[in-house]
């Protein structure tokens, strides 16, 4: 067997060792209220690769239990998303396969006395049920015989009862040290129409209670969970140990992931939908999964990214700006270039005439890559900020009576510029040294800076979009953002590319030279150039 990884699999290697399990099998438990976002990949990556580890299986278990929050929707979203991350499932499940099951287990706990029908109200429960240093207070309605329990709950399944007007709890100790053992509610009444079975149970499971029954009906060994289930482990073993369950699946805590400057909540997420705060779900800026696609970013670098996070039982925090580095790492070896200008300047080369091609390589990491033909002439565009008539100490880029050399063509001096009646630069003139053709020097000349250009006759109009994060900072994500929120965090510019970019595929993931990695596609026939990750690399390593 080889060497346990994590705490996780070193526990998996004992309980395979000591005979408890014979084979491995997990499963990923995503409620569908909501699209999944990457801390749910951390999940994935946990459970399925988990399985995949020990040869095991890992269903896709949809815990709809709350019919008031789920649709089929995120049903579909999260297959979509799963399927992106490159996982594939056993079994698809939902715990609604098991509501008939569920229900009566809590028949036979109300028959063992294990769980009695209580008319508190949700309030009057949280009221009673004490503090972390003081006992609570037992229901008045805790002493009800199984019988008349039986008829009562009978009657909550039937439909008698409002919302709230009852509730079924489990009987297990008030003055419990572990507030989720006081009297636990594991069924409540809610008449809503439900995405699979419509509108034949008015009343619900508890996540709690259906847990430990859905993972033992599917044949779980480990229920791998984030570490806010530490506290519940005493439940999910008492459903089990009291229902008989043999053998008991075992419950597992790991820390979620944390990342800085992101919404991390699929409520909140919802929110920022809800109110035209980004364009949807899918919006590039979200961290949702669907947005990270959207965005460009591979999966293949949200998978490296959560193997570098690794498995731990601490809750950590990790920088956006770890994970932007993972992207562009990933990117980096991978991606083609490609050029093009954000804020044009024309740059005429008076001694040149015609047209040539030279020779531009692809991605100088990928030995297969090799090079494309790109248009070299006498008009040519390059950033504004790549020239200077006033320039700053050790400015390498282009200055009257400067040289420069541009991108895999020659290299330039700056000789002349056209100006407005403003004083703006409109134009700079130039003159290129034949013998200083890329790969091919002889021209004696050094030239410190190199820069991108276009061809001005070939150039292509483009979108380009790029993005700031949703939070101003870097505080955690699960606290409140309303304030927070950054509501301009889009930002489009106009650009010239090269012609290789409107005729590449869709989705396609350029490094833009100088400028960062972006995703091509095409809108309403417009060449959109969306940012997936800056060039700037700010992770402190």
């Amino acid at each position: 067997m080889a060497e346990a990884e994590n705490f996780i699999q070193q526990i998996i290697d004992s309980d395979l060792e000591a005979g408890k399990v014979k084979a491995v099998q997990t499963r990923f438990p995503p409620e569908p209220n909501g699209y999944l976002h990457i801390g749910h990949a951390k999940s994935m990556f946990v459970n399925f690769g988990t399985a995949q580890k020990y040869g095991g299986k890992c269903n896709l278990f949809f815990d709809d239990t709350n019919p008031s929050k789920e649709k089929t929707e995120y049903v579909d979203a999260i297959r979509k998303d799963i399927e992106w991350l490159g996982y594939r499932w056993e079994r698809e499940v939902y715990a609604s396969d098991f509501f008939d099951v569920i229900y009566d287990f809590a028949e036979r706990l109300i028959e063992m006395g294990k769980a009695f029908v209580c008319d508190l109200s949700p309030d009057e429960i949280r009221e009673t049920r004490g503090t972390l240093t003081e006992p609570g207070t037992e229901s008045p309605y805790r002493n009800r015989t199984p019988e008349e329990n039986l008829a009562l709950f009978r009657a909550m399944k039937a439909g008698k009862y409002a919302d709230g007007e009852k509730c079924l709890r489990a009987k297990i100790d008030m003055a419990s040290p572990n507030v989720n053992l006081r009297d636990p509610v594991i069924y409540r009444i809610l008449h809503a129409t439900h995405h699979r079975t419509g509108d034949k149970w008015c009343i619900y499971p508890m996540y709690d209670y259906a847990h430990p029954i859905c993972d033992y009906m599917q044949g779980v060994t480990h229920s791998l969970c984030t570490l806010e289930f530490e506290d519940h482990r005493p439940l999910y073993d008492w459903v089990g140990l009291t229902l008989g369950f043999s053998p008991k699946p075992r419950q597992i805590e790991f820390a979620r992931l944390n990342l800085t400057n992101l919404v991390m909540s699929k409520r909140y997420l919802k929110k920022l939908v809800e109110e035209g705060s980004v364009h949807g779900w899918d919006d590039p800026r979200m961290p949702t999964l669907a947005g990270l696609r959207n965005r460009g970013i591979p999966a293949g670098a949200i998978l490296d990214f959560c193997a570098r996070a690794g498995v731990t039982k601490a809750n950590s925090e990790c920088e956006i700006s770890y994970f932007e580095a993972v992207v562009r790492d990933y990117l980096n070896l991978r991606a083609p270039r490609a050029m093009a200008v954000v804020d044009p300047l024309k740059l005429t080369v008076t001694n040149y005439e015609g047209e040539e091609e030279v020779p531009f390589g692809i991605n100088q990491f990928d030995e297969h890559a090799g090079e494309r033909g790109i248009a070299f002439g006498k008009t040519l565009y390059i950033e504004r900020s790549d020239f200077s008539l006033d320039p700053p100490p050790k400015y390498y880029r282009l200055k009257l009576g400067g040289y420069v050399r541009l991108k895999s063509a020659y290299i330039v001096r700056a000789d002349e510029v056209v100006t407005d009646a403003a004083g703006n630069v409109t134009e700079v003139k130039c003159t290129y040294f034949p013998e200083s053709r890329s790969g091919s020097d002889t021209s004696g000349i050094k030239a410190k800076g190199v820069i991108h250009w276009v061809n001005a006759e070939r150039a292509v109009d483009a979108e380009l979009r790029q993005y700031d994060h949703l939070l101003r900072d870097a505080e955690y994500a699960g606290q409140d953002f309303s304030e927070r929120i950054r509501l301009d965090s889009e930002h489009i510019f106009h650009a010239k590319a090269e012609p290789a970019l409107l005729a590449a595929p869709e989705g396609e993931v350029f490094q833009l030279m100088r400028t960062g990695y972006y995703k091509k596609c095409t809108e309403d026939d417009r060449l959109v150039l969306s940012e997936v990750v800056s060039l700037k690399d700010n992770f402190n390593k």
